[in-house]
């Protein structure tokens, strides 16, 4: 296909993703699928701008939500957070160990699974002196596995007869990055997009924390930003709350933003080129699978039998 043309159609199905009748799953692998068969056409661009999109999505989707339900979910999931990132940065070093992947790389991949994908990796990396390479890697297994889940865990959800709660829940603790939480979410329902995008942000948080630990251990001196789109989604949750009087106005935004982030998704799934996928090594793609795999059982039978919930909703 010439230049020209992929940029035309590429365009096309950026606005038509805009429309309420296409879902996550569906922006996806329409983006995945184009990028497999043509290449992006702004590869660097694009993926400056689903990176912001998302964080705009994601305040957006604080319109739809009261201060209150935010401070209580976020409150009632410290506890199990905590752990449950403990819990998978000690079975992902062991992986690590294990399978020879690399120490930093290891940790990078078992950071990104255990609190937020690609941001935490980001984060990470110039505290612990990541390589490039290592970085690479580590992002394209990530993000490769966030795609599967996109599309499988909604069908895993039904199959385990999960409440929108339970699988907002487990979509949070068990999906590295907050895009897929959120289109997964989405495609479950919206008391589980709520939940999965209350809890994920709380649990983005800890970015903060572990790499200052992390940077105590290497002596690097360097800190990890503060997402300040969480801070805009507590602030939209707050608009919400006290200023009733727009509640058409905060509805309108709350459902742009969900719509948004179908685009997001589009333009997240175009970046999963040929490249990326060469970048993953076997390695780290098995550490990153097994880890994910132990994660997302445990963290499911946990809630399916109660020991963990989410209230407020």
């Amino acid at each position: 296909m010439e230049a020209k043309s992929k940029k035309i159609l590429f365009v096309l199905l950026f606005a038509i993703c805009f429309l309420p009748q296409i879902g996550p799953a569906v922006a996806l692998v329409c983006g995945i699928l184009f990028s497999l068969m043509f290449g992006n056409p702004w590869p660097k661009q694009v993926a400056v701008l689903s990176k912001k999109l998302l964080q705009i999505s994601v305040v957006g989707l604080g319109f739809g939500l009261s201060l209150a339900t935010v401070v209580k979910v976020g409150a009632n999931s410290i506890v199990y957070t905590i752990v449950g990132i403990t819990f998978t940065l000690a079975i992902g070093w062991g992986l690590g160990r294990i399978i020879g992947t690399s120490p930093t790389q290891s940790l990078l991949i078992s950071f990104g699974t255990a609190i937020c994908g690609g941001s935490a990796i980001a984060a990470m990396s110039p505290v612990i002196q990541a390589k490039d390479d290592e970085v690479a890697i580590s992002l394209a297994t990530i993000f490769t596995l966030n795609a599967v889940a996109l599309l499988l865990f909604p069908w895993l959800g039904h199959l385990l007869g999960f409440t929108q709660q339970q699988f907002g829940l487990w979509s949070a603790l068990a999906i590295h990055d907050t895009s897929s939480v959120v289109g997964a979410a989405s495609a479950f329902g919206a008391v589980a997009l709520a939940v999965g995008t209350t809890v994920k942000l709380t649990r983005a948080l800890w970015i903060m924390p572990c790499a200052l630990i992390a940077s105590m251990f290497k002596k690097s001196g360097q800190r990890a930003p503060f997402p300040l789109f969480i801070l805009g989604f507590i602030l939209a949750a707050a608009a919400h709350t006290f200023i009733p009087l727009m509640e058409n106005c905060w509805s309108f935004l709350a459902v742009a933003a969900k719509q948004s982030l179908v685009v997001t998704l589009f333009l997240i799934g175009s970046g999963l080129s040929r490249e990326v996928l060469g970048r993953v090594g076997f390695r780290p793609l098995l550490q990153g699978v097994l880890l994910w795999i132990i994660v997302s059982s445990l963290t499911a039978a946990v809630i399916m039998y109660g020991v963990i919930e989410v209230t407020g909703f």
